[in-house]
């Protein structure tokens, strides 16, 4: 086991209906309201995780610099975080400076030729 998988006691109050209904599942299930907890927590952080509009938001504080790289590895995992982390570097860069390409045309037929006046020239 490592260091992080290592128990910690939390402390939290909860609705009175909540907690008996949680022990007559366990009691059900013959297991620990403990594990019940954990197991829910497990399962709720790994839906939220995987959710279109957590990890917009989770990106969207990232590229505004409200969240920090390690704090997104915990919130989506080290891959997506990732993946943020080298999109983020690309919207910062520089845009390449390509020149069209010559050999090719790009609007065929469809191209529209626009007059402008001496005056609209800057």
């Amino acid at each position: 086991m490592s260091s992080s998988d290592d128990p910690r006691r939390v402390h939290f109050q909860s609705p009175e209906y909540l907690v008996d209904r949680l022990d007559a599942i366990a009691d059900l299930f013959d297991k620990d309201r403990t594990d019940l907890l954990v197991e829910a927590i497990r399962e709720y952080i790994e839906d939220t995780a995987h959710s279109e509009t957590f990890q917009e938001l989770v990106a969207t504080k990232y590229y505004d610099d409200q969240l920090e790289f390690e704090a997104v590895k915990q919130l989506v995992g080290a891959e997506t975080a990732q993946r943020l982390r080298l999109l983020k570097a690309d919207l910062e860069s520089e845009p390449l400076d390509l020149a069209a390409p010559t050999d090719v045309d790009i609007y065929g037929d469809d191209a529209t030729s626009v007059e402008t006046a001496d005056s609209d020239k800057r």
